[in-house]
Order: structure tokens, then sequence, then C-alpha cells
């Protein structure tokens, strides 16, 4: 079997596009893997999201030959292979339970990355906890009057590295509109509880203090307007009244680990369409 090839697609809903789609793709070889579709008929837009094994036709030839069909329905189209590691640059300031869990899941295997580099705003010795290996690591601190300098710094260390993937793993530094701009669609970030939800300082404090029953956390794409991006994906825990703050804090680390995960893996698969501003998530 070749190297299989995952299509996704966005267009405005009509008849006919599933069938051209997949007549297409047999009438070069294809074999569907997988397909999912969604028709959002709020908005009539169609989504698609297809794996097949290309046979013996080049992606080359798939890529330029499916553009016409791609015209024909005016469709946002993407073709990517499957199970290629992407190059992905990693923030972090001194919580690096997230980082520390991508990590895991990328040395057995279980995340398609290859971490190009690890950017902070606090020294090594803050996430002297985890073992980040040969992964390159760069110190780059945050002053008022310094993060336009700070955030190009950032820049070029993404752009130096091909980094494909930015993913904030508890990076605790709010991104400029230029810089949120610069990398849109690419960067994934973890928030510590439900959007809307408990926003600022100890949010796991607020939510004992409010007396929450359930703790959750969202990752989303990062946009101008803070903690507002898409969210790819969400989870939750319930808790009880005798859960004090740091059995929150425990439980919060083990919640967002999961979800930032999970969401970067989405992220990876080319599981997630964007819509205005929400997604469309093919799980699978």
């Amino acid at each position: 079997m070749a190297e299989p090839l995952v299509l996704t697609l966005s267009c405005a809903d009509r008849p006919g596009i599933t069938a051209r789609v997949s007549s297409f793709l047999f009438e070069r070889g294809g074999n569907i893997l997988e397909a999912q579709q969604f028709n959002d008929r709020l908005s009539d837009a169609f989504f698609m999201r297809v794996e097949f094994d290309p046979g013996d036709t080049p992606r080359d030839t798939i890529r330029s030959e499916f553009a016409a069909l791609a015209d024909t329905f005016a469709m946002e189209w993407k073709l990517a292979q499957r199970d290629r590691p992407r190059r992905v640059m990693i923030m972090v300031s001194k919580f690096d339970h997230c980082l520390a869990d991508l990590l895991y899941r990328w040395r057995i295997g279980e995340l398609p990355i290859e971490p190009v580099a690890i950017v902070s705003n606090h020294p090594r010795e803050a996430i002297g906890h985890t073992d980040i290996g040969a992964i390159p690591f760069h110190h780059l601190p945050v002053a008022r009057d310094t993060k336009a300098q700070q955030e190009a710094r950032v820049r070029e260390i993404a752009a130096e590295t091909d980094a494909e993937l930015i993913v904030l793993a508890r990076y605790m530094q709010i991104l400029s509109d230029a810089q949120a701009a610069h990398f849109a669609g690419r960067c994934i970030n973890i928030h510590h509880s439900f959007l809307p939800g408990f926003k600022g300082a100890k949010p796991y404090h607020q939510a004992y203090e409010r007396g929450v029953k359930m703790i959750g956390a969202s990752a989303h794409y990062v946009t101008a307007d803070l903690d507002e991006g898409p969210i790819i994906h969400q989870d939750a825990e319930s808790i009880g009244h005798a859960d004090t703050p740091d059995a929150l804090v425990r439980k919060g680390r083990d919640i967002e680990s999961r979800v930032l995960a999970e969401a970067v893996r989405l992220h990876l698969e080319e599981r997630v369409l964007l819509n205005g501003q929400r997604t469309v998530v093919f799980r699978g």
C-alpha cells in the first residue's frame, strides 16, 4: 500500500460533491480508507475529510488534477501525507506538565511530531523536571518594553526551524494581535478552564470559591481575541465538596495535559476544519 493521503475540503453545500470526490479518487486508482462529511445547514456549508490509498498515482498528479474539480465547487482544500511528522515549536512558562506529556507521547510514537524548539520566558531551570533531551531550548524573557523584540525573535525561531505548528503548553503570556495573526491557524493554546470560564489568576481557586462541581480545560486556536479562538477539544472532570484547591490543581493538570495532546493529535491528522469562529472536528 502506498503512503496514505488525507484530503480535506470545504465549500458551499450543493448536490453531488461527495459523489464527484469519490469518483475522482476511484478513477485514479485510489482506495478510500476513511471518509467523513458534515453539512452545516445553518450556513449551507459542506465539509469533508477523506483518507485514501492513492495506489500508483503520484501525489503531485492527484493534487494538480483535483485543482480543476475544486475550482468547479469553489473549494478550500488541502492534500496532505497522513503520517508525516510535523515540525513543532513548543512554548512553555513554569508549569511543564503539558510539555512533559507531549514529549512523552512523541517519544513512544503516539504523536507524529518533530519537536524543533522549546521557547520559554523563564530559564531552563524552571522546567528542570522535564527531560527535553537535545531539543534546542530558547530562553526569551518578556518585559513590557521588550515584548515586541521578544515576539520578533519567536517568529525568527519558527522560521529558522520551519515550524509548522506552535503549541502553547501553558505559556503564560498573552500574544500580541500581530503575533496571533502571524501564527493564525497553526497555533494551539491550552486554557485551564472551560471557555468561557474563570479567567485570570488562580482559576482553580476561583472555581473552589464558587463551589463548582466540575472542572475542565479547553484547547483552541489562538486569535487576537484573548481566549476566544475556535475550540478544538474540551474535557471535564467531576469534583466534590471535599476537594481542596490543591486537589483541583492536581486534577486540572491531568485534564490540561490530555486535552492539549488530543487537540494536537486532531490537528496533526487534519481532522479540524475551521467553520467561521467554530470548528468541524472529524474524530477518529
